[in-house]
């Protein structure tokens, strides 16, 4: 199953950090994409999997590192990566703008 988290690349400098601190993360594609839209709160990511739902957060930086490694393995445990509890993803929780069901 493909696995990606993506990271506006158009928040230069933040952005670039966070996706640098999360390129260990095994078994995920970690990539930078043009503008998530969400420009008055950089930084954006989206976590995605192929048949499982996809989340998009803002106002994230490199030291949410931590904290997106802690959703990416509450999202791999998750049916369909629908996560009912994120409490342990820490500060994430209150990133997120959006979540969006599997098709």
């Amino acid at each position: 199953m493909t696995k990606r988290v993506t990271i506006c690349e158009t928040c230069v400098g933040p952005g670039t950090a966070l996706a640098a601190a999360l390129r260990d993360l095994d078994g995920w594609d970690v990539v930078m994409h043009t503008c998530f839209s969400v420009c008055d709160e950089p930084v954006a990511m989206a976590v995605q999997g192929e048949g499982s739902a996809t989340y998009v957060f803002a106002g994230l930086t490199d030291g949410d590192a931590d904290d997106v490694r802690a959703f990416v393995a509450l999202y791999d445990a998750a049916p369909a990566g629908w996560i009912a509890d994120a409490r342990p993803a820490g500060r994430l929780r209150f990133c997120l703008k959006s979540r969006v069901p599997a098709l």
